[in-house]
């Protein structure tokens, strides 16, 4: 493998930091985007069910700030419980769009690593056919010498869609999970303010 890396020439190295930075990347959102960790099961009815015992406290609400992103919606409103409907929902929608922006952390690095990691190979592999020709003796060359050089110039380019394509996988997956938990946080939201206006029994 070394050996692969010193034969593509110093192209490789800015794919072999994106690499490092893209496992990094993945590792990190997969932990923080789990689903017991984001929309824990079961909240919005341990939520209700404390508001109804005993109202909505400020030891309650910061506890609930505290637990989860979910948890940061629903204390949203919470701390508006006596407000109108329409503000509660402002505060709702306020609290969900930091708590989504924070949720699609490090995915717009995530997708630019995955756009340009083909495009950095083929710059290598353009470079590597630039050094190639440019040491061809004028009286003639070697086709196995060039056959050689060419298919080194060409660990690049494949080197940079071995990153590109697990980024992007995993860049649309994680897109798609963040959509998902917004959504579901959404429906959570407005079915505690209307259990809070007395809309709803649960």
């Amino acid at each position: 493998m070394f050996a692969i890396v010193q034969a593509a020439g110093w192209p490789i190295w800015p794919l072999l930091l994106a690499s490092i930075l893209a496992v990094a990347l993945i590792i990190e959102r997969l932990v923080a985007l789990r689903r017991a960790k984001v929309v824990p099961p079961g909240l919005l009815q341990r939520v209700v069910s404390e508001f109804r015992e005993r109202g909505a406290t400020q030891a309650m609400v910061v506890d609930l700030e505290a637990h989860s992103p979910l948890g940061r919606v629903l204390a949203a409103g919470l701390r508006n419980e006596g407000c109108s409907r329409e503000i509660m929902k402002e505060s709702i929608e306020e609290a969900g769009t930091v708590v989504s922006h924070e949720l699609e952390r490090y995915l717009t690095t995530l997708g630019t690593i995955a756009s340009i990691s083909p495009l950095m190979g083929l710059f290598g592999t353009i470079v590597g056919m630039i050094e190639i020709f440019a040491s061809q003796a004028p009286s003639g060359s070697n086709p196995m010498q060039l056959a050689h050089g060419i298919s080194v110039a060409l660990y690049n380019t494949g080197f940079g869609l071995v990153i590109a394509i697990p980024s992007m996988i995993f860049w649309r997956h994680f897109r798609a999970l963040v959509s998902g938990f917004v959504i579901d946080m959404q429906q959570q939201a407005v079915r505690l303010v209307e259990v809070l206006h007395g809309e709803r029994r649960s």
